[in-house]
This record gives structure tokens, sequence and C-alpha cells, in this order.
């Protein structure tokens, strides 16, 4: 067993016996593992131990060991990575600024196995064969994804997103080049309208954040209600409560799946009702609400603002046999106002490649979109104005005033 083994023995025994919450004791618990660390190199002194190398960096191993998660606490404390990933004890990868690297951290299935049940013991959410997918908030904030073998070839897959948002408004996305000022000012105005408003996007391409940046924009008086898979959104709102789904008991019962956390939404007094994401039948829920007037915000994963449109035409119809494209597509048309595509380029900036607006009319069994602004050689321009909408912009400059 070498030095930092011992140690760490010792002092999750000494946590154990003194009551400690490593997680939310650190001050006391990195005193507790300084003062081992001294008498352990006491100990080393009169010889038959170990050396436990260079003092500084033994205790900060020991704290990201006892109080955090380990190896991959570094990067969890490292504000410019932005998600991390086990494919396998051997291969830790992690993103930083858009861009994926391999790390020199090479794990053991023990500790991966160890890792993953420190993470889920704070979230109230588990992983067995019964269900070998998890999604779960890590106490900082992070969404935990996990993948049992048998699912996976043969290791477990690890996934943390850390969402380092460094933007709270749309001005904080002018300045880093996400947005023009003048799309931004677009924006907001039809976020103070009233207009509802889709994100669409790949993964990763900042759709999170930009439903987070417009939702600073809606009106300080306005009650927000937000349903997500799990925890991410992060707003600056006065009024605003979120709500995230629930895992089956062991016994199956007790899920709490999204079309019941949009249910629930319309019953809370909301003005305004913002979905993390729709990915399946939910959008149904969220198309009726929209249609009932409650102004709306949601993301969806898509290739364009066009495909993004056709994905909420086809979304709710796994919803039942009973719901067809003769009701759904002509409800988008007069539900959705907005769409905002977001890009991921090949070095890891994330911008606004296009804004579409729907201005209501259906051209066969397709919603007719319109480009209000598109991406031209790097640059995001205007192309047209949204006459459909102009009269809710002007309504709102009135009431604002």
């Amino acid at each position: 067993m070498d030095a930092i083994s011992i140690v760490e023995d010792e002092v999750r025994e000494l946590v154990r016996r003194r009551g400690l919450d490593p997680r939310h004791d650190l001050d006391a618990t990195r005193a507790l593992i300084e003062d081992a660390v001294a008498d352990y190199d006491e100990r080393v002194l009169s010889g038959g131990l170990p050396d436990l190398g260079e003092r500084d960096g033994a205790i900060s191993r020991l704290v990201d060991t006892v109080s955090g998660f380990g190896p991959l606490q570094p990067y969890l404390d490292d504000d410019q990575i932005e998600e991390i990933w086990v494919n396998e004890p051997g291969k830790v990868f992690i993103s930083r600024s858009g861009i994926s690297e391999l790390t020199p951290t090479v794990l053991t299935a023990e500790m991966v196995d160890e890792l993953v049940e420190r993470m889920l013991a704070t979230s109230g959410r588990r992983i067995d064969v019964s269900s070998p997918f998890v999604d779960a908030m890590l106490p900082g904030g992070s969404r935990l994804h996990v993948v049992l073998p048998g699912i996976t070839r043969r290791h477990m897959s690890v996934n943390i997103r850390k969402f380092v948002c460094r933007a709270h408004t749309l001005g904080d996305l002018v300045a880093t080049g996400t947005v023009t000022d003048e799309a931004a000012r677009f924006l907001t105005g039809a976020v103070r309208s009233g207009l509802n408003v889709v994100v669409s996007g790949a993964t990763q391409a900042g759709k999170t954040t930009m439903l987070g940046t417009l939702a600073a924009a809606i009106p300080a008086r306005e009650r927000v209600i937000s349903c997500e898979e799990v925890f991410e959104l992060d707003l600056s709102v006065r009024d605003w409560v979120a709500m995230q789904c629930r895992q089956p008991s062991l016994e199956g019962t007790g899920a709490v799946p999204l079309r019941t956390l949009v249910t629930e939404a319309l019953r809370m007094r909301p003005t305004r009702v913002i979905v993390g994401e729709v990915r399946q039948a939910e959008t149904l829920d969220l198309l009726i609400a929209l249609n009932s007037g409650l102004p709306g915000m949601t993301s969806v994963h898509a290739n364009s603002a066009r495909t993004a449109i056709t994905k909420l035409c086809t979304l709710p119809l796994l919803a039942g046999d009973n719901v067809s494209s003769r009701f759904v597509v002509p409800t988008v048309a007069a539900c959705v106002d907005v769409v905002v595509h977001m890009r991921l380029d090949k070095s890891g900036r994330r911008r606004v490649a296009e804004i579409a607006a729907v201005p209501g009319q259906v051209e066969g069994d397709a919603v007719a979109t319109e480009t209000l602004f598109v991406e031209r050689s790097g640059a995001l321009v205007k192309t047209g104005g949204f006459t459909a909408a102009a009269e809710r912009f002007t309504a709102a400059d009135q009431e604002a005033e």
C-alpha cells in the first residue's frame, strides 16, 4: 500500500469517528488531513513507512479524494473545462473551450465504480441492472450521466457536464461575439413582447446558456415556471420555480416524467413557462400550453431553424395515435414565433448561426418560416423584418414606458 492510501484510510477513520461530512465540512476535513499528514511525516522519520512525497501536493490529493471526487476533482475545479467523460478507466477525456482532450489520468474499474457511487449519493438517484442509465446533478451543479456495462460494451460510461456559464444576459453574449448587438436587441424585444422562442442546435452548441440569457430579458413582474429532466437552467428571475423529473422507485413507482411537470406547471399560476429541452411526447403538452396564450421557451436538438420546426411538428405524434399532423402542424405555426439556431464551430466557439421567424402560415404540410438573421462569411447579418409581430413589439414598448 502506498503512502497516500495509508493516510487516506487513517483520515476516513478519523472522519467517521468525529462525525464529519467531508462534502460540507470542508474546512474541518482539510484541517484533519493536514494534521494526519504531519503525524505521518513524523512516523516516516522513525522508518518502516513509505515516504509521502511533497507535502502540499499530498494534502491536495487527499482533500480531492476525501472531500471531492478524487482524480476528477481538479478537472471539476478548473473553470476552463466544460465537460469530463470516462470511456473506460484508462481513457478520461475533457472538453476545454469546445475542444476535446485525452487526459493523462488513469483510473481503475474499482475507482470508477466508487466515484459514481459517491456522485449519486447526494442526488437521490440510483443506477442498477434494472435502470442502467441515470441522469443526476452533482453538488456543484454539474450534470452527471452514467451508463452501465451491458448497455456499453465493457466499461461504465460517465459524462459530467459542468455548465461553465460565463454569460447571464444577452449583453454578455454580445461581448463574447456569440450574437450581434442588433440581433440581441431583437431577441430582447421578442422576449419582452411575450413571443414564444425555440432555441435549436447540436449538443454543446450553447442552447442552455442561450435559454438562460433570454430568460434574463423577461420582465421582473412575471412568474416563471421551468421544467427539466435534470436541473440545468440557472435563471436570474425574481419569481421563479424550478422543477425536475424523478426516476421510479425500486418498486417501479413514483416516476415523474416531463409531461407531468409541464401539466403541473400550468396549475402554478405561471405567466411564462420554460421547458429545458423537448425530446418526446412532452412537446405536445408544451404546444397545448403555448396555444392557450401562455408565453414560453424551450430548446430542441436540430441542424437548423427549419429542421427545428419540422421536429416540433413530429415529436408530438409520439404522444399517441389520436394525435395527427393535421392538428400539430397548424398548432406549431400558431404557437412558435422565433427560432434561434446555435452552432459550435471547429475552433470550439459557440455562436448564433440563424434567427428565423414563424409568421403563422402553413404551406402545404409545412410551417412557413422567414429568415431574419443569418450567418454570412462568419458574421450574423440581418435579412428581413418580422412584420407579423410588429404590433406586439409596439405594445411591449408602450407598456415599458
